[in-house]
C-alpha cells in the first residue's frame, strides 16, 4: 500500500497540473459514474493529502476523496506542459510503484483509449489522469471530507510539502502542535508500538516500511507498549518520521539508511538493497551489529526488526 509520502506527492502533482483547471470527469469503468457526473465540468480549487487519503476540492463545495488501498494507482499523461511522474500508486509485485516520465506519455493532451478498469478519468486542456483499483473513490461535501480528516491522527507531513493547494476545508492544515498530539495518543495505550504506528487514528500516513525503519532508527523494541514509550521518545519518533517521510516526498522513494552505507556514495540515491536497515531483510545481518534480522506478523503485516539493536 502506498504510504503517506506518495499521497503527498500525488497532491503536489495534482496541484501542479490541474489546479485552476476545468476538468472533464468520467468513469470509463462505470463504477464511479454518478460521482463523475457531479464533478464533470468543475474547476479544481485545491489538492491536499492527509495520511493515505487524497482530497481534491472542486468548485461548488465538492471534494473527490481517494484512498488507493493495496491496488490503486494513478496514471498521468499530457502534452509538453504537463510535468511530473507518469504513474504513482500501489506496488504491482515488490516495492512502491512510481514511474518518472521519460517523454513517452507526453505526446498529446488527449488521453489514450481506456485500458483495463479505469475507475475515474480526469481530463484538462493539457493532460489527463486515470485512476485504477482504488479502495475508495467518492464525492463528498466539504463537511463530510473534514469529518474523515478529523477521524485520522496527525500527519507527520502536514504543512511540510510545498506546492499543495491550500483551499478551504480539507485543504487547510491543522495548527503546529501535531507532534504533541501524536505523543499523547501513542503513550496512552498499552498496545505494542509496532501496532500503534499502523493505526491511522494514532498517526496518519505511516505504513509497513516506515514502521519497521522508524522503530529501528529509534532503537525501539516493536513490542514496547505505548504507555512505556515516554513523551521524550515519542517526540523523537515523531521528529524522525517527519524528517524521513519528507525525504520520501522529495526523492519519490523510501530511503532510510545512512549515505555512508551506499556503494555509490551520497551524491545519488542507493540501490534498493541498500535503502533500508531492516525492511525485507529477514535473516540477513543487521547493518549495525551483524545479528540476523527477525520477522514476525504484527497487525496483519510483516514486521522486521533487529533483536539486538532494538532490545
Amino acid at each position: 500500500m502506498p504510504e503517506g509520502h506518495s499521497i503527498h506527492r500525488l497532491a503536489r502533482q495534482f496541484s501542479d497540473v490541474f489546479l485552476g483547471q476545468r476538468l472533464a470527469v468520467s468513469s470509463p469503468q462505470g463504477r464511479f459514474g454518478d460521482g463523475a457526473a457531479l464533478l464533470d465540468g468543475r474547476v479544481v480549487e485545491s489538492a491536499s493529502a492527509h495520511g493515505k487519503q487524497l482530497f481534491l476540492d472542486f468548485e461548488g463545495g465538492l471534494v473527490l476523496r481517494v484512498h488507493l488501498g493495496l491496488y490503486g494507482a494513478w496514471d498521468f499523461g499530457g502534452d509538453e506542459t504537463f510535468a511530473g511522474a507518469s504513474s504513482i500508486g500501489a506496488p504491482r509485485r515488490v516495492g512502491e510503484r512510481e514511474i518518472a516520465d521519460d517523454g513517452g506519455t507526453r505526446l498529446s493532451a488527449a488521453p489514450p483509449p481506456p485500458r483495463g478498469a479505469v475507475r475515474a478519468r480526469l481530463v484538462s486542456d493539457h493532460g489527463w489522469a486515470d485512476l485504477r483499483g482504488a479502495s475508495t473513490c467518492t464525492v463528498e461535501t466539504v463537511a463530510e471530507a473534514l469529518a474523515v480528516r478529523d477521524r485520522l491522527g496527525p500527519d507527520p507531513l502536514a504543512g511540510r510539502v510545498p506546492g499543495q493547494g491550500r483551499g478551504r476545508g480539507p485543504g487547510e492544515e491543522k495548527p503546529g502542535d501535531d507532534g504533541e498530539e501524536f505523543a499523547r495518543r501513542i503513550t496512552r495505550r498499552r498496545t505494542p508500538v509496532a501496532r500503534l504506528l499502523m493505526e491511522q487514528d494514532i498517526v496518519a500516513g505511516i505504513g509497513n516500511v516506515y514502521r519497521a525503519e522508524l522503530l529501528y532508527r529509534a532503537r525501539i523494541d516493536p513490542a514496547t507498549p505505548g504507555t512505556d514509550l515516554g513523551a521524550d521518545r515519542a517526540a523523537a519518533l515523531w521528529r524522525d518520521a517527519a524528517a524521513t517521510m519528507s525525504q520520501g516526498v522529495r526523492d519519490g522513494r523510501i530511503v532510510t539508511t545512512d549515505p555512508a552505507l551506499w556503494t555509490d556514495g551520497p551524491d545519488t540515491l542507493p540501490a534498493p538493497v541498500e535503502a533500508h536497515y531492516v525492511y525485507r531483510r529477514h535473516g540477513l545481518a543487521c547493518r549495525t551489529c551483524g545479528t540476523a534480522v527477525m520477522l514476525a506478523e504484527e497487525a496483519g503485516r510483516k514486521l522486521y526488526w533487529c533483536p539486538r539493536c532494538q532490545s
